[in-house]
């Protein structure tokens, strides 16, 4: 059987200076995805866009408990992966803009980045595409005996793509150090987890290959570093894959183009109101006397200068040249 729902116990899972970088690098996210639905309205983004406000503690979390050999894949909502694996926020705008600057030489867009320098390998487009490659990954730490895991992200829709459970199989069968982390903010694509999948505790997908999971409080920065601290000594212990269910929650659509019309304004309110993550964090370290609210009011201000700085780096590369095209593509 899954476990119950993780959450934070202990007083101090996180010293004051881990606390305090969380905050910083959740905020930025959440900023950075600000900045990008704006200027995705202002039409300087094109193609799709799916932004991360709302589950900012799940990668910020998760990327506390692994180190700089570890590797991270992902889906299409990637922004907040890439900024948490400490990609510069001026390369993963100018992408976004579709200029020559950006981690992708503009020819990426918001889905398709990478970073073999941050051991970042991708957002991908394909709903699941990210768990076979992350197994894929898996298998070359376990081949090269490197004691690296893989953090592997997917959504709640795509834990019913059959090429995951393939996967599941795989990673079972040679005891591979992935760690399969299921983003469920509860609306896939826009249809609710409890109307599109039988089994809805999605940490219990693994069983039938032998993989234990557990359901973890995604909104809670503190939940997630428990759980992740767990998972992760199991795989560097080479016991083999491990799944965590993030219980997280978006608070826009599934992309730009989405009105979020199958959720109620009250909905979205009541998680805002009691649940976010960053409001939560900023609260103990005011409570822990780690920081003054004026010293809050500083780290806020610096960030946002940050990402209008990232906007006016990426407004002012250039755009790629024609030839750029039939650069970095297979023949």
């Amino acid at each position: 059987m899954a476990k119950k729902i993780s959450k934070s116990k202990t007083a101090n899972i996180l010293t004051k200076s881990e606390l305090i970088d969380s905050y910083k690098k959740m905020l930025l996210i959440r900023r950075f995805e600000e900045k990008a639905g704006q200027a995705y309205g202002l039409g300087k983004i094109g193609g799709f866009c799916h932004l991360y406000i709302g589950q900012e503690a799940v990668v910020v979390g998760l990327q506390n408990c692994i180190n700089k050999n570890d590797q991270v894949i992902t889906t299409y909502r990637d922004h907040g992966h890439m900024l948490a694996c400490g990609m510069n926020p001026d390369g993963v705008m100018a992408e976004l803009y579709g200029r020559i600057d950006g981690y992708s030489k503009g020819k990426g867009g918001s889905m398709h980045m990478f970073s073999k320098e941050s051991n970042f390998y991708g957002g991908h487009g394909i709903v699941g595409a990210s768990v076979p490659l992350g197994t894929g990954l898996a298998f070359s730490n376990k081949y090269r005996d490197n004691n690296a895991v893989t953090l592997t992200y997917f959504g709640d829709g795509a834990a019913n793509q059959g090429q995951v459970y393939e996967s599941f199989n795989m990673a079972k069968l040679w005891n591979l150090p992935c760690i399969y982390v299921i983003e469920n903010n509860r609306y896939a694509m826009g249809t609710s987890v409890q109307r599109a999948s039988a089994q809805k505790d999605l940490s219990q997908r693994g069983i039938s290959f032998g993989i234990d999971g557990e359901q973890v409080n995604g909104m809670d920065l503190e939940s997630v570093v428990l759980a992740g601290r767990r998972a992760v000594e199991k795989a560097r212990k080479k016991e083999g894959p491990y799944i965590l269910e993030m219980l997280t929650y978006r608070y826009r659509g599934h992309s730009m183009s989405d009105p979020a019309q199958y959720r109620s304004r009250d909905e979205v309110k009541e998680v805002r109101d009691h649940s976010d993550p960053i409001e939560n964090i900023k609260n103990k370290i005011i409570a822990q006397k780690y920081l003054t609210e004026k010293e809050i009011t500083i780290i806020n201000t610096e960030i946002k200068q940050l990402i209008d700085n990232a906007a006016q780096f990426a407004s002012n590369s250039p755009l790629p040249q024609p030839d750029e095209l039939f650069k970095d593509i297979y023949m």
